[in-house]
């Protein structure tokens, strides 16, 4: 037996699983008449009930538009949507509400960035230093911004085990550095990265820090005060909470020197046809009509985080971990990508008789929802020298029996292959 599997019925007692999996209604539905065995979290969180009648209930009784009307119902709609500002602000450790920006998403917060702070403060010949397992949303912009004004996007390699090599890291930080743009957790890999060391190294040389906290903020307490984070974004639909919202934090001094992404509604100051003065910092970032139901529904989504509690959850979570790369590693022919030793509950794997597009579906006809193919991060495929992986992303509600459903049905891919 291995050790994982001695830990499991502790797990079960320290932490109510079947109570979580009640919240989640999707959870007790069926794929292709089989239970939903939701293993692709990393993609996309399912949402627990609170946060779906939150929204359900800001459209049936609390709706209006927010920050200009002067009756009741705008009133207290501005109100709730505010009071998110200061709980993402508490659930980050940030010192202030005022470094809460509201996005569509993590993309459009590091594209935010990029045009407001990179084409304002980079010119050409300057360079941005990124890593090998940035997702896509983390390479795009920067690369965006080669093309615009000319600067360099400069890799940090990783090691075989999925981990950021930080002496080369280092060794790329010099006087035309600008910012570093970082994962702190690989949606691939699992990896995550030592962030208060990168931020140390690169504050040493005067250099900003962005991090992408997408999948971090799901499975570790992301402190941006901890690790003296510059920039940091995640995205909310991972977070358990609805689609269509997404976060960037900005130290205010940074915030503050940065002009407009877009322009329109909400922005700003005066508007006159001599000119346009725009707002202070976190509302001049936030142009138009902001997605109201949905940020009041991610302040739910974080109130039940925290009751639930995220120790406890990051607990439940890595054992989860440990018992599912234990029985794939049971599997003959399966090759499991990151092995590092500070990693969060995602499994990236292949298998030497399938391709990870067929593993994917074979599954699907079994109940088990992973996810396929290059995961949004097609230079790391690069540098694990395969076209795609299979992805296993677990959350705070899936249980060692889905784990073991995964088994089941990956020796079925092994049986229909052999």
């Amino acid at each position: 037996m291995t050790i994982a599997a001695t830990r499991q019925p502790a797990l079960r007692n320290a932490y109510d699983v079947e109570a979580v999996r009640r919240d989640f209604p999707i959870l007790a539905t069926k794929a292709h008449g089989k239970p939903l065995v939701f293993l692709d979290s990393g993609a996309s969180a399912q949402k627990p009930r609170q946060v779906i009648e939150t929204v359900r209930e800001v459209y049936e009784k609390g709706y209006a538009n927010i920050h200009r009307g002067v009756y009741q119902l705008s009133q207290v709609a501005t109100e709730r949507f505010e009071a998110v500002r200061g709980k993402v602000a508490k659930f980050l450790n940030a010192a202030s509400a005022e470094e809460i920006v509201f996005t569509r998403n993590a993309t459009e917060a590091i594209n935010l960035v990029a045009q407001s702070y990179g084409r304002t403060f980079f010119k050409e010949g300057d360079e941005v230093v990124v890593s090998e397992m940035e997702h896509h949303a983390n390479i795009v912009p920067w690369q965006m911004l080669e093309t615009q004004i000319g600067i360099k996007v400069r890799v940090a390699p990783i090691d075989d085990a999925g981990e950021l090599i930080v002496e080369k890291f280092e060794a790329l930080l010099g006087p035309r550095t600008k910012l570093v743009a970082i994962t702190h957790c690989s949606n691939v890999l699992g990896t995550v990265t030592p962030a208060a060391e990168i931020a140390r190294l690169a504050h040493a040389k005067g250099i900003p820090v962005l991090f992408d906290g997408s999948q971090a903020v799901v499975h570790l307490a992301a402190d941006v005060r901890a690790i003296d984070a510059d920039f940091y974004v995640f995205t909310g639909h991972k977070l358990y909470g609805p689609s269509g919202t997404g976060v960037l934090y900005g130290k205010k001094a940074l915030l503050a020197k940065m002009p407009p992404y877009q322009g329109g509604g909400d922005m700003i100051a005066h508007v006159s046809f001599a000119g346009t003065t725009f707002r202070e910092p976190p509302h001049r970032f936030e142009a138009g009509t902001p997605a109201i139901a949905e940020v009041i529904g991610l302040g739910a989504a974080i109130d039940y985080v925290e009751s639930v509690g995220r120790a406890r959850i990051a607990e439940w979570e890595h054992e989860l971990r440990d018992y599912a790369t234990a029985r794939l590693s049971e599997i003959p022919g399966l090759t499991i990508y990151g092995t590092s030793k500070s990693k969060a509950a995602i499994v990236s794997f292949a298998l030497d008789c399938a391709h990870p597009h067929d593993i994917g579906t074979i599954l699907d006809m079994e109940g088990v929802a992973i996810r396929a193919g290059h995961h949004c991060a097609e230079p790391l495929m690069d540098r694990l020298a395969v076209p795609a992986t299979a992805r296993a992303s677990f959350a705070m509600y899936n249980t060692p029996a889905e784990a073991d459903a995964l088994v089941r049905a990956l020796r079925k891919v092994r049986e229909m292959f052999a």
